[in-house]
């Protein structure tokens, strides 16, 4: 079994390395989902391929960011050095890069990213046959689950079992991009799950914020205890998080891992306690067993802290200029030493700040370091929310770096370099022609220019129970089979139900009340299916085809392996992104009929997407939810302090809901964001179909009636939010 250690930078590669890991994963350039951080140098990307490899270990490359339309030609120049430095595999997340590597460089081995959502064996079968040779495991996973998987699995298996977890299904995060554009899936995610929330209390007839509390701020997992049960489960590789994290992190918690792994039967519980010295010197969060014991960890949140890395120092008392510094009070619960490094938590912003301790002082005398217990004065940067918070909490993130070998001493930079150059060279013939094959330039006109917004069915809208002359392909989709068999003002051209025992047992009205349109209604899958749904899932969708159902829109990736050789109408969610055209190519080649655009799609992608997609003459049709409310967390966990059905403010007053759905729990905001007045523009660009999504909504009689005069372009309404699609996707 494995021990796969994060490197951000050479410093940490190194530190993995002197610490017994076996193999490493670094961020391949402008690629990866941890785009916060500096990226790594080719150069240093080869030096440390070259120093695995001469050393008897691995090295995968992360280029599992979602990748843009006008992002595609930087990432084929990128594929080809990556094939040419002959690493032992690349992670990815968006279907585009996973068509190039497959029609392009065959030779690199492919992993399927945890923000896949890999949740069950079907998916690990659909990914083998997608061209996968490893699959990384979705964190919200059980042991037995995993045991499980792994049994029906011939493919290998990939387990993160320390670090941080994300609330919602990684894949499936929209939150940090709904907020401003800022992309989890492409890296730039800006922790709104670490953001302190509040109740709004509607008593006495008020809207007034209750107490509030970190209702989504995950603890880190650690997995030291289970490495065992991982190890008898199957399971190839143990994964550590972190390549956004200090050496010392990744030196102390490597170690803490290759203790554990090595330990012989007999001695694990005496190992394990020393492992979990280390790990506590590491400076992480709190640490829980995540999902590995229970699919409903209690301790995985602790609501009345804020889940920050490092340790706790105490809470910052007032800041005051001296001598044009400014330093600050702080009793101190730990130790701290000049060279530390600090992170500043203010409240209720969420706002943070993370410097170097240049400066500490005790009773106005310059100290080095300053015991636990010591009232010091830090010198601290200008910092506007200083003043404007009603507290600060201090975590020490990082100590003293202590002396080590330089990684310039140990990789072999400079040669890495020069072969670098010869490499590029090589391959630049080659890439042009996959460049003139894969992104054919626009010519001028060819991309259509986008339009002023104007009403979409004109000023009286369209009557009831006459087919208004919407411009796009009409889908509507609702959570429950009682709306569509009610009087609706408008008639769309298709219907999206979700496939759930009670839109099933509704299936022989539908039928008689759809008539001859029933081929006009969709079934929905879900988009995470657990292992012990799968048979069920199958036998619906059975039952629904011989009832003379036909058409099925699939809520991932690997679920076009449910139909076998049945014929049948299939199309795409949202949920499976879609960002560039290589990623439509595929699901074209995959069989598909229809697939919808990343709903975190903005003007330029979905403009040159669908340029190229029709330069290329491609047939899927491509379509985008133009209104709803979104889940913006999709998530496993249902804590008990959740209040569901009730709004939940944010620190900037953005209200949001949390509803519970069959085996998931939704973080919805209350207000629906709304492309409805941009119709036109997109049917203009070439858009073939438009979703509306009542899902997560109140669907009833006047909320139905707004929304047939927002389509119809008559009478007032406030203005709705619009996702990305005038701001920029980053």
């Amino acid at each position: 079994m494995e021990l796969l250690a994060p490197a951000g930078n050479t410093e940490n590669f190194i530190a993995a390395m002197e610490a017994g890991a076996d193999a490493v994963y670094v961020g391949a350039p402008s690629m990866n989902a941890r785009n916060l951080a500096r990226d790594l140098r080719m150069e240093e990307i080869f030096a440390m391929v070259d120093y695995c490899h001469r050393n008897g270990k691995k090295i995968y490359l992360a280029a599992n960011s979602l990748i843009r339309e006008q992002d595609l030609s930087h990432s084929i120049k990128t594929l080809a050095t990556l094939e040419s430095l002959e690493t032992d595999g690349l992670i990815v997340q968006d279907l585009g890069l996973v068509r190039l590597i497959r029609t392009y460089f065959p030779d690199i081995p492919l992993h399927a990213s945890t923000l896949l959502s890999a949740n069950n064996s079907m998916a690990l079968h659909g990914f083998k046959e997608l061209g996968f040779e490893r699959v990384v495991l979705a964190r919200e996973l059980t042991l037995k689950e995993i045991e499980t998987i792994s049994q029906q699995s011939d493919i290998e298996i990939e387990v993160f079992v320390h670090g941080a977890m994300c609330f919602s299904y990684s894949g499936l995060c929209l939150f940090s991009s709904f907020l401003g554009g800022k992309s989890g899936l492409r890296g730039k995610c800006v922790q709104p799950c670490r953001r302190h929330y509040s109740y709004s209390d509607h008593g006495k007839g008020k809207n007034k914020a209750a107490k509030g509390k970190y209702l989504f701020s995950m603890n880190d997992l650690s997995g030291l205890a289970v490495v065992p049960e991982l190890r008898k489960a199957g399971v190839t590789s143990l994964k550590i998080e972190g390549r956004l994290r200090s050496a010392t992190y990744v030196s102390h918690i490597v170690q803490a891992y290759r203790m554990v792994m090595d330990a012989e039967p007999a001695e694990f519980q005496t190992v394990l306690a020393e492992a979990e010295k280390l790990k506590d010197f590491a400076m992480g969060r709190n640490t829980s067993s995540g999902y590995f014991l229970s699919p409903q960890p209690v301790d995985a949140i602790t609501p009345h802290h804020s889940g920050n890395m490092g340790d706790f120092l105490g809470r910052l008392g007032g800041a005051k200029p001296f001598e044009d510094r400014l330093y600050a009070r702080l009793t101190l619960k730990t130790a701290l030493g000049e060279g530390d490094r600090l992170r500043l938590h203010a409240e209720p912003s969420g706002e943070r700040l993370a410097f170097t301790v240049k400066e500490l002082r005790m009773d106005n005398m310059q100290v080095q370091q300053a015991e636990a217990g010591s009232k010091v004065q830090i010198l601290v940067p200008d910092w506007e929310h200083l003043f404007h918070s009603k507290r600060i909490d201090v975590y020490r993130v990082d100590v003293k770096k202590a002396a080590r070998a330089k990684p310039t001493k140990l990789l072999a930079l400079e040669a890495c370099k020069k072969s670098l150059r010869t490499i590029e060279q090589n391959n630049s013939a080659f890439i042009e022609e996959v460049l003139s094959d894969a992104v054919v330039p626009f010519e001028d006109g060819e991309l259509t220019e986008m339009r002023a917004k104007r009403p979409v069915l004109g000023k009286k809208g369209g009557k009831s129970g006459k087919k208004n002359k919407f411009p796009l392909e009409f889908w509507l989709r609702t959570d429950s089979a009682r709306i569509l068999l009610g009087k609706l003002p408008f008639v769309p051209d298709r219907f999206l139900l979700p496939i759930t025992r009670e839109n099933l047992s509704q299936t022989g009205q539908l039928k008689k009340y759809l008539g001859k349109r029933m081929r006009d209604l969709t079934w929905c899958l879900p988009a995470i299916v657990f292992e012990t749904e799968q048979v069920r899932l199958k036998k619906q969708i059975n039952q629904l085809v011989r009832a003379g159902f036909r058409s099925f829109q699939i809520g991932h990736i690997t679920q076009f392996t449910l139909f076998g050789k049945e014929r049948v109408f299939l199309s795409s969610d949202y949920t499976v992104s879609l960002l560039n055209s290589q990623a439509t190519r595929l699901m074209e080649e995959g069989g598909m009929e229809y697939a919808q655009l990343s709903i975190e799609s903005d003007r330029r992608i979905v403009s040159e997407l669908i340029a190229r997609n029709r330069k290329r003459h491609n047939n899927v049709k491509l379509g985008l939810t133009v209104y709803g409310a979104p889940a913006l967390f999709t998530a496993r966990l249902a804590p008990e302090h959740f209040n569901y059905n009730k709004t939940i403010n944010s620190p900037k007053q953005e209200q949001f809901s949390l509803i519970k759905k069959d085996n998931i729990t939704a973080t919805v905001p209350v207000r629906p964001f709304s492309l409805l007045p941009y119709l036109h523009d997109l049917k203009a660009v070439g858009l073939d179909y438009a979703v509306v999504d009542l899902s997560n909504m109140t669907a009833g009689k006047k909320q139905l009636e707004e929304l047939a005069g927002r389509l119809s372009g008559s009478g007032k309404f406030s203005k709705l939010p619009t996702f990305n699609y005038l701001g920029t996707l980053e």
